[in-house]
């Protein structure tokens, strides 16, 4: 494919690992119809064996897909909301997590859990969460969260084939919004590692799904009032390259982290404390963080959901007062 959008490359990246795996299927809520974003559509009628509809139960959905990877296949189970990925905590934080760890690397769990997440599509309360910062607190489990197609691509081609349990955050707002012309794009291969998508001299916006997207405009705007910002994609949020943020911060001297989860407790906080441990003498100013404000959960008016989440012009606020510290 030439130009691809976000969804079309989830797509495509499924419809290969089934062609190229008969160990690998998968299973979810709706998939063999596509699913409610029609992600999975048209896989069913390839792949009749290896796409499978399963009940409204997301702790039966997990759990069967940690069994189906610990006899040897490769479970690719999709929640249909990361909203609801929350009962199945107990599977993923009691058992995928710790598989690895409490067999002293005897066995592996190679499963992914694809989850719609974020706001910004009028989903209100139920269909807006972030719930990165939750599982990105389980060491044995790796988080995943692209912005381009082309990152979707091979960052899912890599997450089914590792060995480790991992969460695929598909940000619902970038499906049929981001596109990409595919061939020569910039992907990252290999979890864990973050790129820096725009160099820049005076300050660094770290950012991830979403926000780097719309930190990639604030970046533009700020530009031609001269203010250059570098802006690094984490792309892995467990575990953070840590060597790429670090170096990017020492070369600016200031940090602006941008996530659209709420403030307290969020990925912001971990990624702060790292700049303030690590590259304290580097630092030209506080550690700045923007993200939702600490209410409960996604208001469903359309001002309020704007007024909940950060955008590109909020960025560029942070990012001017930050410049001018």
């Amino acid at each position: 494919m030439a130009v691809a959008t976000v969804i079309e490359a989830i797509r495509s990246t499924l419809d290969e690992a089934l062609e190229a795996d008969e160990r690998a299927f998968i299973l979810g809520e709706d998939v063999e119809a596509g699913g409610v974003f029609r992600v999975t559509e048209g896989l069913k009628a390839k792949h009749p064996a290896q796409v499978l509809d399963t009940p409204l139960a997301e702790s039966s959905i997990i759990g069967v897909a940690i069994g189906a990877a610990h006899y040897g296949l490769r479970p690719i189970a999709e929640i249909q909301f990361a909203d609801f990925i929350h009962a199945g905590f107990d599977q993923l934080c009691s058992e995928a997590s710790r598989w690895c760890y409490r067999t002293k690397g005897d066995s592996w769990l190679p499963m992914v859990v694809r989850a719609p997440w974020g706001g910004g599509v009028h989903g209100g309360q139920h269909h807006s969460q972030s719930i990165e910062a939750f599982y990105a607190h389980l060491p044995g489990i790796k988080v995943v969260a692209p912005a381009f197609p082309a990152d979707y691509r091979s960052l899912l081609k890599a997450a089914i084939a590792d060995p480790n349990p991992v969460l695929f955050l598909e940000h619902k707002r970038t499906y049929r919004l981001i596109k990409q012309e595919m061939i020569g794009a910039p992907a990252e291969t290999v979890l864990g590692r973050a790129r820096v998508t725009r160099q820049g001299r005076d300050l660094t916006i770290l950012a991830y799904g979403l926000m780097l997207i719309e930190s990639l405009a604030a970046a533009e705007t700020l530009a031609a009032e001269g203010i250059d910002c570098s802006v690094v994609d984490l792309l892995t949020l467990q575990p953070l390259d840590v060597e790429t943020i670090l170096e990017s911060v020492r070369t600016t001297g200031k940090a602006l982290i941008v996530h659209e989860d709420t403030l307290t407790g969020g990925l912001g906080g971990e990624i702060a404390a790292l700049i303030a441990e690590h590259a304290f003498e580097f630092l030209d100013a506080p550690v700045r963080r923007l993200a939702a404000p600490d209410i409960p959960a996604m208001p469903y008016h359309h001002a309020m959901e704007a007024f909940f989440m950060p955008d590109r012009d909020k960025i560029a606020k942070a990012a001017r007062d930050l410049a001018a510290y």
